[in-house]
């Protein structure tokens, strides 16, 4: 099956297609030449999620999914959340990792979690799924693995952080993983 993951960032384009069965191909909106950016202008991941799928679908007429992530810290009534990305206001990872520690600066509770919902259009019919992994935002960055926030973030049980997990190790407990297994269990029950 043709797949168009309906994203432009090639690390979570990337994380996906290694943990794909063979029967399902991957198209990123690169791939398919689409290089406009998709306005996020949803409330929630599941709203962000649904905008850019639709209107890949739209454009396109082919089965795609798209995925919006956040990063949810306790301490912080929930923020970063669905403005994850565009935290600091300049879309750059190590502005919103800087912003994120600040703020957490005199906070004890560091109780976070990650959470991808993934938006699916597959024959004009919409589903959901999504995925979550808890953990704790540590004090400073460590490893150079993966994007985002990843420098910050141990998963429970977990001594290292997503960036210094091999992308492997990450792909076992991510919550895009989660929600990556369910799209997969998804389409293979079409």
């Amino acid at each position: 099956m043709e797949l168009i993951f309906a994203s432009h960032n090639e690390n979570k384009v990337k994380e996906i297609r290694s943990v794909l069965p063979d029967s399902i191909q991957l198209l990123s909106l690169n791939d398919i030449g689409f290089h406009q950016e998709i306005e996020e202008t949803g409330s929630t991941l599941e709203e962000n999620s649904k905008i850019k799928a639709e209107t890949i679908y739209k454009e396109t007429g082919k089965n795609v999914f798209a995925d919006d992530s956040g990063l949810f810290v306790e301490a912080l009534n929930g923020d970063p959340g669905v403005f994850s990305s565009r935290y600091a206001g300049t879309g750059n990872s190590e502005d919103n990792i800087k912003k994120l520690l600040n703020e957490l600066n005199s906070k004890e509770i560091r109780k976070a979690y990650f959470q991808s919902v993934f938006c699916i259009i597959i024959d004009g019919e919409i589903h959901y799924v999504s995925g979550e992994v808890h953990g704790e935002i540590i004090n400073e960055p460590r490893g150079n693995q993966g994007f985002g926030y990843d420098p910050i973030f141990v998963a429970d049980g977990h001594e290292k952080t997503f960036g210094e997990l091999d992308p492997a190790q990450k792909n076992q407990i991510s919550h895009r993983f989660k929600a990556v297994q369910k799209l997969i269990n998804f389409i293979g029950n079409l």
